[in-house]
C-alpha cells in the first residue's frame, strides 16, 4: 500500500486533501482521479512514477477527505480548473508540473490546459478516457451535420455508450439507487466483470457510497451545458490521448478532432478498457513516464513517440501509431506486406538476412513517406532472434504487429533429402517462426494492451503432396502452432493468425533445393519449369498483403489464400480421402 504524506491544499474556501509520494526535486506530477474514485485510483501508478518524480495525488471536491459544497454550480468545470491550478501551485512551487488524469479527472484537466496561460504553469497533460467537453461537443455537431453512413455508425455507437448519463441526471432516483448498490464489494464485481481488473487491484477509500453519490453533480453541473454552448478553445500544452479501444463509456471516433485545437498532440490506441489505472497501472505509468521524458528533453524516448504524433485532425489511417516487425520483409509476400501495413500508417521494422534486399524495401517504404528500420536477422538462429526482439524493444518500443514471414522451401523426395537440408527448412520455418512468436509474445503478453501475431504457414499444411512432404510439415507446424499460441493469447486480447498461401508468384522457388533428381542440371530444369508454372499462374505477393491485413483488422485465425488453397482446405476437412488420393500425384513429372 502506498505510505503517502497527506497534506491540505486551499483554493478559496475549498480545502483539497493532496496526497504525496517521491522527493520534492523531482520533477511533479499531479494525478487527477475521475467518478467514482479518490486519491486511491493511483496508488499502484503513483508507486511507479514515485521512483523518479514528485507525484501528488488529489481527492477533487465532493469526493474523500476534500471540500463538498452544497448545490451543482461549485462542481462546473471552470470551477475544478481552478483548484487542480492551486494544486499544481503548492505542487511545483516556480516549476511546471506534469497532469496525468483519468475520467471526470481529464474533463477538468482539459478545461484548466485550455486557460489561456496554462502553458506556464503546466509542462505536458497525459489524458486517459476523458474528452474535452468543448470539442465533444463540437464532434457531435459535425457528426450531425453530415449524417454520413461512417459519422452515423459513430454517432449512434456514442449515444448508447452514453445513454448511462440520462440516468445520472435524475438527481432523486440516481442518488437512491447508488446509495443502495454502491458499494466497494458491488464495484470490484463490476470492475471484474466488465474489464477483467483483478479485484485486488481496485483500492477504493472509506467514503466510497457517498462519493458515488456525490460525483453525480458533476454530470448535472457540466453535460448539458457543454454540449448546448460549447466553447472550443486552443491549448499550447503537450498532450498525451490514451485512447482505450474497450473503453464502455467512450468511442475512439469521438477524439478524431483534437488536433484541430491541441497543436503538439501524441496519442497511444490499445486494446484497453476504461480503468486503465486499476487494470493495467505498469502500462500506464510507463507510457506517462516516455510522454514526461521526451518533454523533459530525453531524445530516446522522444524518438519512440514519433509514430504516436497527430499531424492534422480527422481520422488518422487505421494502423497510425502501431509497430509491425516483418521477418523476411527484403522480397515477396513480407516486402508486400511491409507497405500494405505502412499505407495503413503503421511504422515498419524489416529483419531479413538479405539486408540489401531489405534496404530496398526501406527505401521504398521511406519514398512514401513510412517510417522504416532495417535489420540483418537469421531467423534460425535462436540467440540472434532473441536479441533481436530486446533490441527492437529497447529502440522502438513493444511491437504491436510481428509478421512471422520468412521461410525457405524444398521439395522432392523426403527419404532422398539430406539431414541438413531437413534441419535447415524445419530450423527456419518451424523453429524461426516459433521463436519470433514467443519473443514479441511475451512482451505483449508483458505490456498486456494486445497485439497480433501472423504466421505464415502455406496450404501445404493442409494439402499433402508427395514432392513436398518436409516442406508440408513445417507449414503444419506452424498452423497447429499458430492455432494454439491463438488460443494461450486469447486472454491478453492478442491476437494470432495464420496465413496460408497456395500458388503465389514469389522468388521462394527459384531458390528451392529440389531432393531426389540424378545432377544438378536435371534438378535446375525442374525448377525452372516450376518458376515458369508459379509465373503462369499469375498470383501476386501484393495479393497476399492485402488479405494479411484484413485478416488483423478482422483478427481471422486461418486464411486460406488463393483460390486453389480455399479448396484445399475445405476438402482436406471435409474430404480427407479425397485428398489423401490426389497428394500421390507427382508434380515433378
Amino acid at each position: 500500500m502506498a505510505q503517502w504524506r497527506k497534506r491540505i491544499v486551499r483554493n478559496g474556501d475549498i480545502e483539497l486533501a493532496a496526497f504525496e509520494l517521491g522527493g520534492p526535486g523531482n520533477p511533479p506530477v499531479v494525478l487527477v482521479h475521475g467518478w467514482p474514485d479518490t486519491h486511491h485510483l493511483w496508488t499502484h501508478v503513483a508507486q511507479d512514477l514515485a521512483a523518479d518524480h514528485f507525484v501528488v495525488a488529489y481527492d477533487t471536491r465532493g469526493y474523500g477527505e476534500s471540500s463538498a459544497p452544497a448545490g451543482n454550480d461549485p462542481y462546473r468545470l471552470d470551477e475544478l480548473a481552478q483548484d487542480l491550478f492551486a494544486v499544481v501551485d503548492a505542487a511545483a512551487g516556480d516549476r511546471k508540473a506534469h497532469l496525468i488524469a483519468h475520467d471526470w479527472g481529464s474533463l477538468q484537466a482539459w478545461e484548466a490546459v485550455t486557460t489561456p496561460g496554462a502553458e506556464d504553469k503546466i509542462a505536458s497533460y497525459t489524458s486517459i478516457s476523458g474528452p474535452n467537453l468543448d470539442y465533444l461537443s463540437q464532434w457531435a455537431r459535425k457528426v450531425l451535420s453530415r449524417p454520413t453512413p461512417g459519422n452515423l455508425r459513430d454517432g449512434i455507437s456514442q449515444i448508447l455508450s452514453s445513454s448511462y448519463i440520462g440516468f445520472f441526471h435524475l438527481p432523486v432516483v440516481s442518488n437512491l439507487f447508488f446509495g443502495a448498490v454502491g458499494r466497494p464489494a458491488v464495484w470490484r464485481w463490476f470492475l471484474s466483470t466488465v474489464e477483467g481488473t483483478d479485484k485486488s487491484d481496485v483500492v477504493l477509500g472509506d467514503s466510497f457510497t457517498a462519493d458515488t453519490i456525490s460525483g453525480l453533480r458533476y454530470y448535472r453541473a457540466n453535460v448539458r451545458q457543454k454540449l448546448a454552448k460549447p466553447d472550443p478553445r486552443d491549448t499550447a500544452v503537450p498532450i498525451l490521448e490514451i485512447v482505450n479501444e474497450r473503453d464502455i463509456a467512450l468511442r475512439p471516433a469521438i477524439f478524431s478532432d483534437t488536433a484541430q485545437h491541441a497543436p503538439r498532440l501524441w496519442r497511444r490506441t490499445s486494446q484497453t478498457g476504461h480503468w486503465l489505472p486499476f487494470t493495467n497501472p505498469g502500462y500506464l505509468a510507463e507510457t506517462a513516464r516516455e510522454f514526461i521524458a521526451a518533454i523533459e528533453g530525453s531524445d530516446t524516448a522522444a524518438r519512440t513517440l514519433d509514430r504516436a504524433r497527430v499531424d492534422g485532425a480527422g481520422p488518422r489511417p487505421p494502423l497510425a501509431g502501431k509497430l509491425a516487425v516483418i521477418t523476411g520483409g527484403g522480397s515477396g509476400i513480407g516486402r508486400e506486406t511491409a507497405y500494405a501495413l505502412a499505407d495503413r500508417g503503421a511504422e515498419i521494422v524489416i529483419a531479413d538476412l538479405d539486408i540489401d534486399g531489405a534496404t530496398e524495401t526501406a527505401t521504398e517504404l521511406k519514398a512514401r513517406g513510412a517510417t522504416a528500420h532495417v535489420y540483418p536477422l537469421d531467423v534460425a538462429d535462436t540467440a540472434a532472434f532473441a536479441a533481436f526482439a530486446d533490441t527492437v524493444r529497447t529502440a522502438h518500443g513493444v511491437a504491436d504487429i510481428v509478421v512471422n514471414n520468412a521461410g525457405i522451401a524444398i521439395g522432392g523426395s523426403a527419404l532422398d533429402a539430406t539431414d541438413e537440408q531437413v534441419d535447415k527448412v524445419v530450423d527456419v520455418n518451424l523453429r524461426g517462426v516459433m521463436t519470433g512468436s514467443r519473443e514479441f509474445g511475451r512482451q505483449l503478453v508483458h505490456r498486456g494492451t494486445g497485439g497480433h501475431i501472423v504466421n505464415i504457414a502455406s496450404a501445404a499444411a493442409f494439402t499433402p503432396q508427395r514432392s513436398l512432404g518436409v516442406y508440408a510439415a513445417t507449414k503444419a507446424g506452424v498452423l497447429l502452432f499458430s492455432e494454439s499460441l491463438r488460443a494461450e493469447l486469447a486472454e491478453h486480447r492478442i491476437g494470432v493468425t495464420a496465413i496460408c498461401p497456395g500458388i503465389v508468384d514469389t522468388n521462394i522457388v527459384s531458390r528451392t533445393p529440389l531432393a531426389g533428381f540424378a545432377d544438378e542440371a536435371a534438378e535446375a530444369a525442374q525448377r525452372d519449369r516450376l518458376v515458369k508454372a508459379y509465373q503462369r499462374r499469375g498470383y501476386t505477393p501484393d495479393r497476399v498483403a492485402a488479405q494479411i491485413v484484413a485478416a488483423i483488422e478482422a483478427n481471422k485465425a486461418v486464411v486460406p489464400v488463393t483460390p486453389e488453397a480455399a479448396i484445399g482446405y475445405r476438402v482436406y476437412r471435409f474430404f480427407p480421402a479425397l485428398s489423401r488420393l490426389g497428394a500421390r500425384g507427382n508434380i515433378f513429372r
